[in-house]
């Protein structure tokens, strides 16, 4: 029988779905960053090798079966990073078809529905959305240098920035800044500034853990930039929501991404925002994963039986 792969992935970690030509998903795997912005095109090309060959291998079958894949990956938006990525891909799967994507069009493939407005938060954010019409626009997902506003990555630059002011101003630090050296490791701001300055994207982003457990804790500082960020996601799906010309529409609004789910506080503070931002708009939930999402895309690509 014959089988596809489909890949989401990001900032943080790559989910690969194996499917077969019938559209039952047979094993499901995961692999490590694959935006290429992040870890380079060869670390990302190599995420999506391991997360597929292991997805194969838990199944038991043949890589000689796998006769397609779609990968969905942050990062390759620009035409040239997409087609840079699919040449390394078809080097990495030979003799397969292939199909290059956003994780962002995977989001939308998952909403089903015609109109459909989808907030993504991870290691990046994003707002993607699909008019009546068809027509589709995104806003944001442009990286941490130029957006990423809301995202785990502003979290964690948020924090540490509120934290050391306040160690600069008084000499002490607050609780969430004394939470963040402990599990960072480092015994002081010196130490921590020095391993951000040479790889922001390791420190930044898996810090939004700790400061959800602090918010969790009724910390006031967590508390306050969580609610920045919630705002600033918001933001995103208003900004989309004006240019479709959706803001009065009773159009569905989706969430994806590894921010959410994790912590009641941030979840209701997010939720708040986007009701604040789009009254008329219906919460719901992708049909599937943006995984398998990239493989029933994936599927489109085998020729007729």
């Amino acid at each position: 029988m014959r089988h596809v792969l489909g890949f989401d992935g990001g900032g943080t970690k790559t989910e690969c779905v194996l499917m077969n030509e019938t559209g039952h998903v047979v094993s499901q795997s995961h692999g490590g960053p694959s935006n290429p912005n992040r870890v380079g095109f060869g670390g990302a090309a190599a995420s999506v090798c391991e997360a597929g060959h292991l997805a194969v291998s838990n199944a038991g079958v043949s890589i000689d079966d796998i006769e397609a894949l779609c990968a969905g990956l942050a990062g390759t938006a620009y035409p040239e990073s997409a087609v840079k990525m699919k040449r390394l891909l078809e080097e990495k799967f030979p003799c397969k078809a292939i199909r290059m994507c956003t994780d962002l069009d995977l989001t939308l493939e998952a909403a089903g529905t015609k109109a459909a407005i989808v907030l993504v938060a991870g290691t990046g954010s994003a707002a993607i959305g699909r008019d009546a019409q068809g027509k589709t626009e995104r806003v944001g997902g442009h990286g941490y240098l130029l957006g990423d506003e809301g995202s785990a990555y502003h979290v964690g630059q948020r924090t540490v920035r509120v934290a050391l002011r306040h160690f600069e101003r008084t000499g002490k630090d607050t609780a969430l800044g004394k939470r963040i050296l402990a599990e960072t490791g480092e015994p002081s701001w010196l130490e921590l500034q020095s391993r951000i300055n040479a790889a922001p994207d390791e420190i930044f982003p898996r810090l939004f853990p700790i400061v959800l457990r602090a918010a969790e804790s009724e910390d006031t500082s967590a508390r306050t930039v969580l609610d920045e960020c919630a705002a600033a996601l918001a933001a995103l799906v208003q900004d989309l929501a004006e240019r479709l010309r959706l803001q009065s529409e009773k159009v569905l609004l989706a969430k994806s991404g590894g921010m959410l789910g994790r912590s009641a506080y941030f979840d209701q503070r997010v939720d708040e925002q986007l009701r604040k931002a789009l009254p008329f708009a219906q919460f719901g939930v992708l049909q599937m994963t943006p995984a398998e999402a990239a493989a029933r895309m994936a599927l489109r690509l085998l020729a007729p039986a």
